[in-house]
């Protein structure tokens, strides 16, 4: 099917090893005893039936509901003509979907698949009696142009510079006065003990007086990540800035949440961010499935509220606001949710969009209660976030009706 010059098991063996290297390029985990059991796998199925022979390879090569989706796309283009896919992805021709008619609609190519796939013909020198002319310009992106980069669009490399860049990002959370007191040169208390204690040892002479004044901490921050389909691509970069913060400071706790809650702070105070990551997935069953936003804040605002939001905490709330509640009570728990915390960020990879409407139920029973309302969706909006925690820092600021919320590229029907 793919190589020449073998035959029978040995053709079979050397597709499916090219096969495996094209998806490990793409960052599934395929290794050489995955190999080994797929090649089992395919012999105990047979190759007549193509439907067969594809789920005999999905049954072993794909761990994770997350990667069925990669798999399909590069197995629909992989095997057919490889050599001439693979100087077809090069041009990032639009894909085609395992189980979905070419009629539905066409997708353009995840760019790590392609990239995947190039890295894979430059590897590969043999000669080809097809020849195929290709006029295409292959650049890398500089570090400027990484930062105002989509994260959906981004390739393996480009990821893994985004990744790096990330684990440097820190959240300037502003130190604010609590209600214990320390010694201090001048405060607006008297240190009435000390003061005395100051007298006393003066024998009679004149003492000055002690002051106090009020000690400064850096409120706790809470954060509330949406882990369903549509946020996939986005809560996985994100986690990587979690990580970061998380191991910056104290008092970070962070929550996924898509059909049910799940608090994965024990997971991301790992130092290894590998380790997290790989705790955090075996921790999670509702990963990349339904929202239902209202349910699960009504079970925040139940069973962690109070632990977690007190002394004037920072919430950050990051989702795209589609429910699969339509809605339902959720207007109920955002108003709960900002009235127990200092400020409520949402931040929003839709606002990626210059003509972003707030039509779906979701975003419009939840906006009347942020603070603000921000884009999450490449490097200079996680930049952005950082300025956000600049600004108020002393008082609580007043909450804008809705409408006052939406930004003037934004409309509101």
């Amino acid at each position: 099917m793919m190589q020449t010059g073998l035959t029978g098991r040995e053709q079979l063996a050397a597709n499916v090893m090219h096969f495996a290297r094209v998806l490990r390029a793409a960052g599934l985990p395929v290794g050489p005893a995955k190999v080994v059991v797929a090649l089992d796998a395919v012999e105990a199925v047979g190759v007549e039936n193509r439907e067969d022979f594809r789920a005999a390879l999905e049954s072993v090569l794909v761990e994770r509901h997350d990667q069925q989706a990669l798999f399909e796309q590069a197995f629909e283009l992989y095997w057919r003509n490889p050599r001439l896919l693979e100087r077809m992805m090069q041009l990032l021709l639009p894909r085609i979907y395992g189980r979905v008619p070419p009629a539905a609609g066409e997708a353009p190519l995840p760019a790590r698949l392609a990239d995947a796939m190039s890295q894979l013909r430059r590897d590969d020198r043999e000669a080809t009696d097809q020849q195929i002319d290709v006029d295409a310009v292959m650049s890398f992106s500089p570090r400027e142009v990484l930062q105002g980069k989509d994260f959906e669009t981004m390739s393996v490399a480009e990821l893994a510079q985004v990744k790096a860049m990330i684990a440097t990002l820190r959240l300037p959370l502003p130190e604010l006065p609590t209600r214990r007191t320390r010694a201090s040169d001048r405060g607006r208390e008297i240190d009435l003990r000390a003061s005395l204690r100051a007298i006393a040892s003066a024998r009679g002479a004149v003492a000055p007086l002690a002051w106090r004044k009020r000690r400064r901490r850096r409120p706790p921050l809470v954060v509330l990540c949406d882990i369903s389909g549509s946020m996939d691509r986005y809560a996985r970069m994100l986690l990587f800035f979690l990580h970061a913060i998380t191991n910056d400071r104290d008092r970070v706790h962070t929550l996924l949440f898509g059909t049910r809650l799940t608090n994965i702070t024990r997971h991301l105070k790992q130092r290894d961010v590998d380790v997290a990551v790989a705790r955090i997935a075996a921790s999670v069953s509702d990963w990349a499935g339904g929202t239902r936003i209202g349910a699960c804040l009504a079970e925040f605002n139940r069973r962690w509220s109070r632990r977690l939001l007190a002394q004037g905490a920072i919430v950050l709330l990051i989702t795209d606001g589609l429910d699969s509640d339509v809605g339902a009570g959720l207007s109920h728990e955002m108003e709960r949710l900002a009235k127990s915390c200092r400020r409520l960020i949402w931040l929003n990879p839709l606002l990626r969009y210059n003509r972003f409407e707030a039509r779906p139920a979701g975003i419009r029973a939840m906006l009347p209660y942020v603070d603000e309302f921000l884009p999450v969706h490449n490097l200079d909006s996680l930049k952005d976030l950082a300025n956000a925690f600049s600004r108020h820092t002393h008082a609580r600021i007043r909450r804008a009706p809705a409408r006052e919320m939406l930004p003037r590229s934004l409309s509101w029907r």
